[in-house]
């Protein structure tokens, strides 16, 4: 798969992807491969767990289990899981609950320590998976000796999106490079670790109680104080939602420094490493005019009489 391929649009409660095989009925897994978890840590959700979990359902090779973890939402988000459970009574969704500590970093610890998997995928419940995105994770672990992996996104609710995921694509692999290939950072919205990793690290990345730090560089960052490898891969495909950009400017410049405050948790002072910030604080206010003219422009369309 190229990065030019597009993930699947977002499913409505109204309107599904054409009938593809179940899981269990698509092709035997080999023996070999790795089993995959999927990992989903969700906080009042409703409005996009259901295309989250139709796009982890509908893969060419299809999860072992897909984990969502409520953290004591307050909306519909349990219930329409446990909706599209009895939808689809092959799938292997289950459906766990975190209610000791109200947070990601905890939500997501409870359900990486619930995955069975070799593989533990972690993405978060506006992630729309591309459909082989299970097989290229596979893939890479079975092909490679790295530990991790990470690839790009493509945001489904922008316009331009073939251009978006050259541009992320192209972005991710200059900030290697700028990091001279010292630090390879997992993207908490499209990565997968080899259970053994988790267990190696789980004990010591950060709980981030006062919500300062991006909890996905904090992985990467303890796993490479193991020695443990992250690698890139551009098939690697998952869709995710700009909503960030709907954030005022300064909930959106305190977003993008916690990239600074993760490094100097860890004693970081690299300056290559500051560039995901400028690149993220110089599209804030193009990419918001943009999704702000987009949705305009399908709300009018749904206005529309048919």
């Amino acid at each position: 798969m190229s990065p030019e391929k597009m993930p699947p649009e977002p499913a409505s409660p109204a309107h599904e992807p054409d009938p593809q095989p179940l899981p269990g009925t698509s092709p035997r897994v080999d023996p070999a491969r790795p089993s995959v978890s999927i990992v989903i840590p969700a906080y009042n959700e409703e409005s996009v767990i259901r295309q989250c979990l139709i796009a982890a359902i509908y893969q060419t090779i299809p999860a072992d289990e897909i984990i969502v973890v409520d953290n004591k939402s307050t909306d519909n988000t349990a219930n329409i899981v446990k909706m599209i459970q009895h939808e689809y009574p092959e799938s292997p969704i289950t459906l766990i609950a975190q209610t000791e500590a109200q947070g990601l970093i905890p939500t997501r610890n409870f359900g990486l320590n619930h995955a069975s998997g070799d593989v533990l995928g972690r993405i978060d419940a506006d992630s729309v998976l591309e459909p082989d995105w299970v097989e290229e994770v596979q893939k890479a672990f079975m092909t490679t000796g790295a530990d991790a992996f990470t690839g790009p996104v493509v945001y489904y609710d922008m316009p331009l999106r073939r251009f978006g995921l050259k541009a992320d694509d192209k972005m991710r692999q200059l900030m290697l490079r700028l990091a001279k290939h010292q630090y390879h950072f997992l993207f908490g919205s499209n990565m997968a670790m080899r259970r053994t990793a988790w267990e190696a690290i789980r004990n010591e990345t950060c709980l981030d109680e006062r919500d300062e730090m991006h909890e996905d560089i904090d992985l990467s960052l303890h796993l490479a104080d193991h020695e443990l490898r992250v690698q890139y891969v551009p098939s690697m495909v998952s869709g995710m939602s700009a909503r960030r950009l709907e954030d005022s400017p300064r909930d959106y410049r305190y977003y993008v420094t916690r990239f600074e405050r993760t490094y100097k948790a860890h004693n970081i002072n690299k300056i290559a490493l500051k560039a995901p910030m400028v690149v993220f604080f110089s599209v804030y206010f193009p990419a918001k005019m943009l999704r702000a003219v987009h949705t305009a422009s399908i709300n009018q369309l749904a206005r529309r009489p048919r």
